[in-house]
């Protein structure tokens, strides 16, 4: 089975899908593969590296998806680039949820068997396949470094002969796997940190960090199916935008990391909100892609406003390309591994997990593929 790394080639992209460790485990378990040159130069992985590993290294994207049995992504490929891809491989990566009808139906034009990880199912079982926990956890991570080198303050505590220096003070808006990657790594560089979210079963979690849960009492009206957060009617809505409000005159930065899948982020942050900062405040705003949780976001931007530095990054786990792309590349290795066993496609729907992150196959829709059962 032939495989396809292709370089990436979104604006602020810099990782690659797979990197020369994985490569090498996938060659000695019997599957062909094809890097297209430099396909991982951003990331930190030479093409000698892939060559070592076991890899073709092609001059373009078009020969290195030529005869390709599935082919490897970080982001969705351009129209030119499906129109390149043979009509009935595989194509994996983080793909959408299948929202945008345009590439979807560019997809079974191609009668692509499209498989994104952006709709894994939230099961035990597919833990391994988890890419968007693992670029979460890059992103968390990251904002908070990217708020340190933004604010006016230390992080931690300092006592000078100048005198003690205070620590700053992070408010952490969502404890999903980002927004507790942010609460570790502020924590770590030795802020006080207080954080939210609408599932009060996080709790423990935030508390086991060191940081300080900021209860909403609203009990389970923000928890929906798989243990993600769901949309709330207005007055819930207003109820924590207004005790948010209430902690912002003592914060130095907020990392804003709410999002509902599917949907447009939660708004936590109108700009009346804003005003209540203190001068010289940091916001990274982690839903900018999707809406943002602040009003004044611009997505892909930094803006001051009401004397507030305010970040709106896009794919900031690409700006980690290098360990980015390992997680990723372990994300991609354990889903291939699922759909073709010893190096053979055995591609099986009745199975959770195949049936959950199918977006399109051999032409058809995968709300049509429940009951296909397996295909070679």
């Amino acid at each position: 089975m032939r495989l396809a790394i292709p370089r990436e080639t979104a604006p602020r992209e810099q990782r690659v899908s797979l990197i020369p460790e994985t490569v090498a485990k996938l060659v000695k378990a019997g599957f062909q593969a094809v890097v297209e040159a430099g396909a991982g130069l951003a990331a930190g992985h030479l093409d000698d590296a892939y060559q070592k590993a076991g890899a073709t290294i092609v001059a373009d994207f078009a020969v290195c998806v030529s005869g390709a049995n599935v082919v490897f992504k970080v982001r969705e490929p351009s129209p030119a680039e499906i129109a390149a891809i043979p009509e009935g491989a595989l194509l994996l990566g983080l793909l959408g949820r299948g929202e945008d009808a345009q590439q979807m139906s560019r997809y079974r034009d191609r009668r692509l068997g499209v498989f994104s990880l952006n709709a894994l199912p939230r099961i035990s079982r597919a833990q391994k396949m988890d890419a968007l926990s693992s670029m979460a956890a890059c992103a968390g991570y990251k904002a908070v470094l990217v708020a340190a080198g933004s604010s006016g303050k230390f992080f931690p505590l300092l006592m000078t002969a100048a005198g003690t220096v205070a620590p700053s003070r992070v408010f952490v808006l969502g404890a999903g796997v980002a927004g507790l990657q942010a609460i570790a790594t502020a924590r770590r560089l030795g802020a006080v940190v207080e954080a939210f979210d609408v599932r009060p079963a996080v709790k423990e979690e935030v508390q086991s960090l060191g940081a300080t849960f900021v209860d909403m009492q609203i009990g389970d009206a923000g928890v929906g199916a798989g243990g993600y957060a769901r949309e709330m009617d207005e007055q819930k809505n207003e109820q924590i935008r207004q005790t948010i409000a209430g902690r912002l005159p003592n914060v130095d930065v907020v990392i804003s990391t709410a999002s509902i899948p599917g949907k447009r982020a939660p708004l936590l942050l109108p700009a009346a909100s804003v005003a209540l900062m203190k001068p010289g405040s940091v916001i990274v705003d982690l839903a900018a892609e999707s809406g943002g949780n602040c009003a004044l976001t611009q997505a892909g931007t930094t803006i001051v406003d009401h004397n507030v530095t305010i970040h709106g990054p896009l794919d900031l786990a690409a700006t980690l390309a290098k360990d980015a792309s390992q997680m990723y590349s372990r994300n991609l290795y354990e889903l291939i591994v699922h759909l073709a066993k010893d190096a053979r496609l055995s591609v099986d729907f009745s199975d959770e997990i195949t049936r959950g992150c199918c977006l399109t196959y051999e032409g058809r829709a995968a709300t049509d593929l429940a009951t296909a059962g397996k295909v070679a």
